[in-house]
């Protein structure tokens, strides 16, 4: 097995560590949040209010379930319409009162059933595209596992992003890459090492800001984040939104 395909089953395998992992290990004080005030709650994202080193933070993150019926409680990971409207929520709700926003992603997509266009699925996606860009507190964001597509980048417009080693982050997926330019999903491994989709070469490219050892994962989540708040803290406001501009302009 090559290199990038042992990424990627590592990326998706089913006990590959999720965000309630995440949030478990190394916030306090974690109070869940659910709905979206429109509609219903999505399982797939999870969000609330915790404390990380004694700071009241908002965290957000993607689930994923290791049975299957924990992955038909959150749609295998990937958010509906509702899903990024409840992240929004929590991230407005963030910014009145001052707090930075943490996000974990870990979707191959956000869900493409007929219900989820029905109910706005781009229009969701792209608000929170717009809302991110404009937050007026710092956003860190960590994608742990897979980032795939539109759906991940709607939780990843943020000040910083960082990437476990054993993750990927893509446009689409390399089957669907495969299968657009070759006609082939089998070539999915030839795919990702086009795609450059793996922690290593996308921070070689400064796609992303840092790749998070998994050894002592927790520890090294906890150096990372406080770091960064520490310093994106000293940003003023509008500091914030330009310096969220330029990092993704410069793509």
């Amino acid at each position: 097995m090559s290199e990038i395909a042992e990424i990627i089953n590592k990326a998706r395998a089913v006990d590959r560590i999720s965000s309630r992992d995440i949030i478990a290990g190394i916030f306090t004080d974690f109070f869940e949040l659910h709905g979206d005030r429109q509609f219903t709650d999505d399982e797939a994202i999870v969000g609330g209010i915790a404390k990380f080193n004694g700071q009241p933070v908002t965290v957000i993150g993607i689930q994923k379930g290791r049975n299957l019926e924990e992955n038909l409680a959150t749609n295998f990971g990937q958010p509906s319409p509702n899903g990024y409207r409840k992240a929004l929520r929590l991230m407005k709700q963030a910014e009145k009162f001052g707090r930075p926003v943490i996000t974990f992603v870990n979707t191959a997509g956000a869900y493409p059933g007929i219900e989820a266009e029905e109910r706005g699925q781009g229009e969701a996606i792209a608000k929170n595209l717009l809302e991110m860009a404009d937050l007026t507190v710092p956003v860190i964001a960590v994608i742990p596992a897979e980032g795939g597509s539109g759906g991940a980048l709607a939780l990843a417009v943020a000040n910083k992003v960082f990437m476990l080693e054993n993750a990927v982050y893509s446009v689409l997926s390399p089957e669907g890459f495969a299968t657009i330019l070759w006609k082939d999903g089998k070539r999915r491994d030839e795919a990702a090492e086009l795609m450059k989709m793996t922690a290593d070469k996308l921070y070689e490219m400064d796609v992303v800001d840092g790749v998070i050892s998994e050894e002592n994962l927790f520890d090294n989540l906890k150096k990372v984040l406080t770091e960064q708040l520490t310093e994106l803290s000293k940003l003023s406001a509008a500091d914030l939104q330009e310096q969220r501009y330029q990092r993704f302009r410069k793509y």
